[in-house]
């Protein structure tokens, strides 16, 4: 068993290679121990619409029956009806099959226990108790659910109020949330113009990932073509969204948070908001400017979510598109959910989604830059790049090492799930974030040219 497959948020690798019919029943078998030695017997299983989902959705129920837990599939559904599931339904933890957001031939598993993912330590339990063949000898229980979406659509039936009409351009690149989107969009009379919301594993058309700009240009065609008042576009299993204008413009992560949080607080004064190193200089200081109170926090879904919990935060988010809101909602990643409150604040605001953020300081940045640094040395380098800057600057180094200078700001962060460094910079000028750039990416060659000695 290749022990990488273990990742720091989920369980991931390549179909067939990695995830072999015996490993893929041996982690079922590992998590109904996991759940067994917790005093916990009930779980839920759900599948992304990836060619190989189903086929390992059995074989995970297959281990986790065999060694005790009575499981409840809720069949092909998007990652947050799973997550819906835990908060709504007699269920103690449970697995979704998805590969979220990496290509075809990858497969994984999102593991929760109570009503959070598993994430570091606890996933790695999971391995050694696979190592250890330390498996639960009993047998549970298996049935099917096919109400979840309806069970959802009643939920937002009663959390949602939209009375005016949008023309919406809806795009999931043949993954699994366009199916749940679109009917609930229209019985909330919304005009849809629905691409790429068929479910089908080989991808045709784009990989559905909206964070990547080259995803989004049918998406921004279309918006264009049918001037239509929004476009939104979601990852392969639902729990990332990607907004386009009216005029066609991306609106990243951190600027979608800006408009959400602006809206919450609103009503929510001096909660807390939490969101991570990558987010722009904006984000924060119009949070606090508008009565909420912000916090810095390392990337990573299950992180924000634990941070927020802990603070008792009404909204989080990362610029990679999760929100998470705890206002009104259960404190999880929906970008279903997401879009119909998006589509609530342009109803409240009645202004061009174009015009919503025109009052925001101009600031020029990069998007995610991603330098190759084996997994061996990359913390080192960023631990020593750390300190190297520390002598000079202010930094804030809660994950990875974010260097502040007067006209703008530098980050340099080790992936949790990649052999790479993660790099991105802002600036009040693009002379100035040239500058800032160069800088921090000529010291980080020498470090890490320094670190491989």
């Amino acid at each position: 068993m290749n022990k990488e497959i273990f990742r720091e948020y989920d369980i991931r690798g390549i179909v067939e290679k990695d995830l072999t019919d015996d490993v893929v029943r041996n982690i079922g078998r590992a998590f109904a121990t996991y759940m067994k030695d917790r005093g916990k017997t009930n779980a839920s299983v759900g599948r992304d619409g990836r060619l190989s989902s189903e086929h390992l959705k059995n074989l995970i129920v297959e281990g986790m029956v065999e060694s005790g837990l009575n499981v409840t599939d809720l069949g092909q559904c998007p990652t947050p009806l799973f997550y819906f599931s835990l908060f709504n339904m007699d269920v103690d933890g449970g697995i979704m099959v998805t590969g979220s957001h990496n290509p075809p031939e990858f497969n994984g598993f999102k593991v929760a226990f109570g009503k959070t993912t598993l994430f570091g330590e606890e996933i790695q339990d999971l391995r050694k108790i696979i190592e250890e063949q330390r498996f639960t000898k009993q047998a549970g229980s298996y049935r099917e659910y096919k109400n979840i979406i309806e069970d959802y659509y009643n939920f937002l039936r009663g959390n949602i109020k939209i009375n005016k009409t949008f023309k919406i351009v809806v795009d999931a690149g043949n993954g699994v949330a366009g199916a749940v989107a679109v009917p609930i969009m229209r019985e909330f009379k919304q005009d849809v113009i629905d691409i790429f919301c068929d479910v089908d594993g080989h991808f045709p058309n784009h990989f559905p990932d909206p964070t990547v700009e080259k995803n989004l240009v049918a998406l921004r065609e279309t918006v264009l073509k049918n001037k239509a008042d929004v476009g939104i576009g979601y990852d392969g299993d639902g729990d990332r969204i990607g907004v386009i204008d009216n005029e066609g413009n991306v609106i990243w992560g951190d600027y979608l948070m800006i408009i959400f949080a602006r809206d919450i607080f609103k009503e929510r004064q001096g909660a807390y908001f939490v969101s991570e190193v990558k987010c722009s200089k904006n984000l924060y200081e119009d949070i606090e400017k508008h009565g909420g109170r912000p916090v810095m926090w390392k990337a990573g879904h299950s992180l924000i979510k634990q941070k927020m919990k802990e603070l008792n935060a009404v909204l989080g988010g990362e610029m990679s598109g999760h929100m998470f809101f705890a206002d009104r909602f259960f404190g999880y990643d929906d970008a279903i959910y997401a879009s119909l409150r998006f589509i609530e604040i342009m109803e409240k605001d009645g202004r061009p989604v174009s015009e919503f953020l025109k009052d925001l300081p101009k600031l020029y940045s990069t998007p995610e830059i991603r330098v190759d640094c084996p997994d061996n040395v990359k913390f080192q380098v960023v631990k020593n790049l750390t300190e190297y800057y520390r002598k000079t600057y202010n930094i804030i180094d809660i994950d990875g090492v974010r260097v502040l200078m007067d006209e703008g700001w530098g980050l340099v962060r080790a992936s949790n799930t990649q052999p790479v460094l993660v790099l991105r910079f802002e600036a009040e000028s693009p002379e100035a974030l040239k500058r800032i750039q160069n800088m921090v990416e000529d010291d980080l060659k020498r470090i890490i040219r320094e670190t491989q000695k």
